[in-house]
């Protein structure tokens, strides 16, 4: 028998160029945890810690699909009846759909590491908004691809500057990331914000990834699909049971390959993929299946007590000295900014006020933004009173943090 080899089995260099801010800073909060103090989980968007509960009609779904056998593996792309589900969703929505070019996956989050597998090569580039969903940056890192960030701006409802994601296509740009309604902002859109999108786009033969995992979730109601704008463009498009139906645990979400030729090796390379992961879990399609087509009731007042909760938010955290929201209009997430002593970043201020008070928001470079610009995100999930008791103390902090 061969004597034990003492030297270290190291990680794949690739590992170390993958961040996710909003999982990653939770270590920080055990650590503060540790010591007695409760933390109030402001970081991530999960409708159920915060109360909110399944549609029982899609758990009664799940619950039949497994007691009538549906507990092997389906075909890779999805189930039939979940793919015309979404489809015809689309396609209701003014974005004409075909079931064959809908794939069903475990989650959004997987969608787009597919499609970013299948599209991007080692140095292409892709444009993601600053700030972002930072599950965009990690893979495109993992990939060895390059992250190009365009700016949204915050004194126009955090809508994305036009005029310098013109500035940034050069010729490895191979696809734009959209994500309307968005996260981390809130912000839903324009019209013509969204036209002139999708005609960037085109004019540089770019194919656009629209996260609209939010879509139901405007609090002036549902919004359309981008590529419902020009329903030829070459746009991919995401979206999930995971926030609108308040089942984020199942992982089970879908995408749909717009109808343009232009796509069609994409789509060839995603359904490869799929083949290779098998499938998604297989009950929770028969539930994409009834929420699609069944009550979405629970809807309404889901917007209600999330609209109650931004308005909140935003005037609470805009009386605070030295602090600055613009207001969301839809998701539950809003993107304050603090000004910052001079030398200090955003996690600095964020860990200062997950030790002293035991809240946990995320800063804004973990979703790219400069670090000393001083925004950070507030996930408001929580109920109304709970959110009021939680901004006092960040008030009482902020005061002293900043020396007001």
């Amino acid at each position: 028998m061969a004597s034990p080899v003492s030297s270290v089995i190291p990680a794949a260099q690739r590992v170390a160029k993958f961040s996710y801010a909003i999982r990653n800073i939770v270590a920080e909060a055990r650590k503060v945890e540790a010591k007695g103090r409760t933390i109030k989980y402001l970081n991530i968007g999960d409708p159920i810690i915060f109360g909110f509960r399944t549609p029982p009609h899609l758990i009664e779904a799940v619950q039949k699909a497994m007691w009538e056998g549906h507990n092997g593996y389906a075909p890779s792309p999805g189930i039939a009846s979940a793919r015309e589900a979404a489809a015809a969703e689309f396609s209701s929505r003014g974005l004409p759909t075909s079931a064959d070019r809908v794939i069903i996956t475990s989650g959004t989050s997987e969608g787009i590491e597919l499609t970013l597998t299948a599209m991007i090569d080692p140095g292409d580039e892709v444009l993601v908004p600053a700030p972002t969903y930072p599950l965009y940056t990690a893979v495109l890192a993992k990939i060895s691809a390059t992250t190009v960030y365009y700016r949204t701006d915050p004194t126009h409802g955090w809508t994305p500057d036009i005029a310098h994601m013109r500035s940034l296509i050069g010729p490895r740009t191979k696809a734009m990331v959209v994500i309307d309604p968005n996260n981390p902002t809130g912000a839903v859109y324009p019209a013509d914000v969204r036209r002139r999108l999708l005609e960037l786009a085109d004019r540089h033969g770019l194919a656009v990834l629209a996260d609209e995992v939010y879509s139901d979730l405007a609090y002036a109601g549902p919004t359309r699909p981008l590529g419902s704008l020009d329903p030829d463009a070459p746009v991919i498009s995401y979206s999930s049971l995971s926030k609108a139906y308040l089942a984020p645990g199942w992982r089970a979400g879908w995408m749909a390959v717009g109808r343009s030729p232009r796509l069609d090796g994409v789509l060839g390379g995603l359904r490869k993929l799929a083949d290779g992961r098998l499938c998604s879990p297989v009950p929770m399609q028969y539930a994409i299946t009834k929420a699609l087509t069944g009550d979405r009731s629970h809807q309404t007042a889901f917007r209600a007590a999330l609209k109650e909760r931004a308005e909140l938010t935003t005037k609470r955290l805009n009386a605070i000295p030295g602090m600055s929201c613009v207001a969301p209009e839809g998701a539950f997430y809003a993107m304050p900014r603090v000004e910052l002593p001079a030398g200090k970043t955003d996690e600095d201020f964020v860990l200062a006020l997950l030790g002293a008070t035991g809240i946990l928001c995320v800063h804004g470079s973990g979703f790219g933004m400069d670090p000393s610009e001083g925004f950070f995100r507030v996930v408001y999930l929580a109920s109304p009173s709970e959110l009021d008791a939680i901004y006092d103390e960040m008030t009482a902090f902020t005061k002293e943090y900043l020396g007001r």
